[in-house]
């Protein structure tokens, strides 16, 4: 199996282990020294063990869905629909791969809804 396939079957797997819960399931795809980031909060963890307990603590009740996965070579980015009670968010979601075919890094962009500029009406349409 090539890089782009274990990526993508990665992202998957990814998504649908968090959305069950499978915390097993799901450090079996890690790497022990992953490493995950949040750069709107500037965050960073490390570690499998922190990985793992930051989504077993983390409140409410979320659930995950892949609108669009895309991997190339040991990468792949992910398009989420993100739901926590009865809020809503899409979310991006890039992960590097090992060469050993495990998640080794993850970064999760959470966007905040915010008006365009001024003075491109002429050229966006909005929806």
């Amino acid at each position: 199996m090539d890089d782009t396939s274990t990526a993508r079957q990665a992202a998957h797997a990814y998504v649908d282990l968090l959305e069950r819960r499978d915390w097993s399931g799901l450090a079996a795809l890690l790497t022990d020294d992953v490493v995950y980031e949040m750069p709107q909060t500037r965050e960073r963890l490390r570690g499998k063990d922190a990985f793992l307990r930051f989504n077993t603590e983390y409140p409410g009740d979320w659930h995950l869905w892949p609108r669009r996965v895309i991997a190339d070579g040991r990468l792949a980015a992910l398009v989420l629909d993100v739901r926590v009670g009865d809020g809503h968010q899409d979310a991006c979601v890039w992960l590097e791969m090992s060469e050993q075919g495990l998640i080794s890094k993850i970064i999760d962009y959470w966007p905040e809804p915010y008006d365009p500029p001024q003075g491109r009406e002429h050229l966006m349409e909005r929806w």
